[in-house]
């Protein structure tokens, strides 16, 4: 499994050769470098792990596994397992690995929504009308559960509460257009995150 990481830059559209409007985001994907190449022998599988974006800041510990690959300390560390092709310890991976027209999986940390009602978070329908007797229950959830049994709330109810900000993948997003010389990727679609946060694309 090849990948990279990289940074959402935003979204933008373009339009295809037969004129229709294709809504498509923008990663700023890699140069990612060989931090570390595990395998079969010392750690009992094979991955290659990838550095992102140099740190401005780093303890001891990142700046002396950094310098054995000969560059200094990444602030996005990730490791993909059976990385496609032969890459040494210090090696850089480009956007290239990458062909248009390929579909690729896109994971990301959500946009953070704070503590939100059961009708944004769920979907609920809320009362549906504000007479008959109805006083600030428009979006409220209704009955949690019965009486003295079973006496108690069944797991996985769904409730008010902390919505997004969770790891979200985005799969078979096809690959529009790759631009080698900016180390941009534009795929179909959307993908999770805010503007400038980090991605793992994966193929």
């Amino acid at each position: 499994m090849s990948g990279l990481i990289g940074k959402k830059v935003g979204m933008t559209s373009i339009f295809d050769e037969n004129g229709k409007n294709i809504p498509c985001t923008v990663i700023e994907a890699g140069p990612c470098v060989v931090t570390q190449v595990r395998t079969e022998e010392v750690d009992g599988y094979s991955a290659l792990q990838l550095g992102f974006d140099d740190a401005k800041t780093a303890n001891k510990a990142a700046q002396g596994h950094a310098k054995k690959a000969g560059t200094v300390a990444k602030r996005k560390v990730v490791e993909f397992q059976d990385f496609e092709g032969e890459y040494k310890l210090g090696d850089a991976v480009t956007v290239e690995v990458f062909k248009e027209g390929q579909f690729v999986d896109v994971a990301g940390t959500s946009k953070g929504k704070g503590f939100q009602g059961v009708v944004k978070r769920h979907g609920f329908g809320g009362v549906g009308q504000s007479t008959h007797g109805q006083h600030n229950r428009l979006r409220a959830p209704g009955s949690i559960g019965a009486a003295s049994y079973p006496a108690r709330v069944f797991k996985g109810m769904r409730m008010a509460g902390q919505m997004g900000n969770e790891r979200v993948k985005v799969q078979n997003l096809r690959v529009l257009k790759v631009v080698a010389e900016k180390n941009l990727l534009v795929v179909k679609g959307c993908v999770p995150g805010h503007k400038n946060s980090y991605v793992i694309i994966e193929r």
